[in-house]
C-alpha cells in the first residue's frame, strides 16, 4: 500500500532550479505508481472543506515576481471527478471547480512529469483544530487501499520575511525547530505534534500555520514516519519530505 506523503514545496522556483529537493522529487516519483493523487496544499486555504471536481484542472500561477519561464510552466494532468465525488461523500466536502495551485503542481510536475496521474485537490480548512486535521487524514487513509496517493504539500519551515540568498547556511532558529519536528515525527509522538505551536521557535518558523498544517493531514492518513529527504533552501526553507507508512 502506498504511504501518505508530506512534501515541502518551498519556493515555486523548485520547478526549475536543480536543487537537492528538485532532484529528490524527480527520483521519488519513479518509485511510486499511484492510481490517482489527492493533494492538500497550503495554497488552497478555506473555512469549510472543499474538493475540486474539475475534469481538466488548469495550472494556477498563484505568485508574482518570478521569471517568465515559471509562468510558462503548464501541468496538464487530468482531474478525476469520480474520485472527487467519492471524497466529497466520504468527507462531507463541498464540490467546486478549481485548478492546481503551485503547492500542488510544482512538486507533482517533478514527481510525475508526464502528467499522466489524475489529481484531485482538497482544500485546507485552516481554522480547524490540529486534531481535526489529523482526523481528516485518518478518513482519507481509506483511499490508500485503492492505490490513491495522499499528499500534504506545505513546508516544514516557512518564514518568507527571513529569506536569505539561496546557498546561505541554516540559522539556529530554523535548525532547532526542524530537529524538534524530526525527532517527534520519527518517534511517532503524535501528541507532541498536536501541540507543535509550542515547539522551539515555532512561531518564528511559521508566522501563520498553513504550511505546517498539511503535515498533520498526511500524518493522519498514514502510520509510522520516515524522513525521506532533508535539505535547506534560502537558509530558512527546510525542504523535508516524510512518508507515513
Amino acid at each position: 500500500m502506498l504511504p501518505s506523503l508530506f512534501i515541502s514545496h518551498g519556493s515555486p522556483m523548485l520547478a526549475l532550479n536543480k536543487t537537492p529537493a528538485h532532484a529528490f522529487l524527480r527520483e521519488l516519483g519513479k518509485r511510486l505508481s499511484p492510481k490517482a493523487v489527492v493533494v492538500v496544499s497550503a495554497h488552497w486555504e478555506s473555512l469549510t472543506l472543499k474538493v475540486s471536481t474539475s475534469a481538466k484542472p488548469e495550472t494556477i500561477h498563484d505568485f508574482g515576481g518570478f521569471p517568465q519561464a515559471l509562468f510558462d510552466c503548464q501541468y496538464p494532468a487530468s482531474g478525476d471527478p469520480e474520485l472527487a465525488e467519492q471524497v466529497a461523500v466520504l468527507l462531507g466536502a463541498e464540490r467546486v471547480e478549481r485548478g492546481l495551485d503551485h503547492g500542488a503542481w510544482v512538486p507533482l510536475s517533478l514527481m510525475f512529469p508526464e502528467a499522466n496521474i489524475p489529481v484531485v485537490s482538497l482544500s485546507l480548512p485552516v481554522r480547524w483544530s490540529n486534531q481535526a486535521l489529523v482526523t481528516l487524514g485518518e478518513r482519507l487513509s481509506l483511499l490508500r487501499e485503492q492505490g490513491v496517493l495522499i499528499i500534504g504539500s506545505g513546508s516544514l519551515t516557512h518564514n518568507l520575511y527571513e529569506t536569505l540568498p539561496q546557498d546561505s547556511p541554516i540559522p539556529t532558529w530554523v535548525d532547532e525547530f526542524s530537529h524538534w519536528v524530526n525527532e517527534h515525527i520519527t518517534a511517532n509522538d503524535r501528541q507532541a505534534l498536536l501541540n507543535w505551536e509550542h515547539a522551539p521557535k515555532a512561531q518564528q518558523n511559521h508566522p501563520t500555520p498553513e504550511h505546517f498544517q498539511p503535515l498533520l493531514v498526511a500524518m493522519g492518513a498514514g502510520g509510522e514516519a520516515t524522513q525521506l529527504h532533508h535539505s535547506v533552501e534560502h537558509g530558512v526553507l527546510t525542504m523535508d519530505v516524510y512518508a507515513f507508512n
